[in-house]
C-alpha cells in the first residue's frame, strides 16, 4: 500500500461502482485471485476517458477482460477497443465475459505475445492503457509510442509495485530485481521522453499517465 490504507478506504466509500455486470465481474475476480484494478484506478479511467472520448483504445494485458469492458462502458459506444493477453487459461474466460456483456462487436481480443503483437497493429490509438507484465513495459514502449496518436493518452498500471520502486536494489527480493531495474528505466524513458509528457501518480499501485505532445 503506496498510500494511507484509511484515506484509500474513505475515498473508495464515496465510488458508486459500476453496472451489475461490472460489479459481479469485479467480485468473481477478486474470490479467484484474479487481479483488477484497483478501485481507485477504475475512477481515473472514468474521468480520463470521459475527457477525452477517444474512438480507438488498446489494451496490453486483458486478464479476464474487466477493464475493457470498463472502458468499453465509459467510452463513446461507437469506440473500438483491441485488447492483448498471453496467458491461456484466461483467453476464453475473458472471451465469454465479451459475450455475456454484449461487447463481442466493440472488443477486438488478441492472443499472443504483447511484443509481437504490437508490430504487427497499425495506429493510430488514441487512448492505450498498459496492465500486462510489468518487466515488459520498457520493451513494448517503442510501439506504443508509434501506436499513439498526438495528443493521446497512456495509462501505465502498477508502477510503483507496492512501494519498492524507491528501495535500494539490494532491499528488492531477489526474485523482483529484474522487474525493479525494468520499472525504473521505464519510468525514467516516460520522464525524459522528447514526444511525452508523464505525471506518476501515487494513485492504487502507481500509475504514470502520459499525452503525447
Amino acid at each position: 500500500m503506496i498510500v494511507d490504507e484509511r484515506l484509500v478506504t474513505y475515498i473508495n466509500s464515496l465510488d458508486r461502482g459500476n453496472t451489475p455486470f461490472l460489479n459481479q465481474l469485479e467480485m468473481d475476480a477478486l474470490k479467484d485471485q484474479v487481479p483488477v484494478i484497483r478501485r481507485e484506478t477504475q475512477s481515473l479511467l472514468k474521468v480520463l476517458l470521459t475527457i477525452k472520448m477517444p474512438s480507438r483504445i488498446l489494451e496490453v494485458g486483458t486478464a479476464v477482460g474487466f477493464s475493457a469492458l470498463l472502458m468499453s462502458t465509459y467510452a463513446p459506444e461507437n469506440c473500438r477497443i483491441t485488447t492483448i493477453e498471453n496467458y491461456d487459461k484466461r483467453i476464453p474466460i475473458a472471451r465469454e465475459n465479451f459475450k455475456k456483456a454484449g461487447k463481442e462487436e466493440q472488443i477486438t481480443l488478441l492472443e499472443g505475445d504483447a511484443r509481437e503483437i504490437l508490430k504487427t497493429l497499425e495506429g493510430p490509438f488514441d487512448f492505450i492503457f498498459m496492465d500486462a507484465a510489468k518487466g515488459q513495459y520498457i520493451h513494448f514502449l517503442p510501439d506504443v509510442l508509434r501506436l499513439l496518436s498526438r495528443s493521446g493518452i497512456l495509462i501505465s498500471d502498477n508502477v510503483l509495485q507496492d512501494g519498492d520502486i524507491i528501495e535500494s536494489h539490494f532491499a528488492v527480493e531477489r526474485r523482483n530485481r529484474t522487474i525493479y531495474k525494468r520499472m525504473r528505466e521505464y519510468l525514467s524513458a516516460l520522464k525524459n521522453s522528447d514526444v511525452l509528457e508523464t505525471s506518476i501518480l501515487p494513485l492504487g499501485d502507481g500509475v504514470a499517465l502520459s499525452v503525447k505532445k
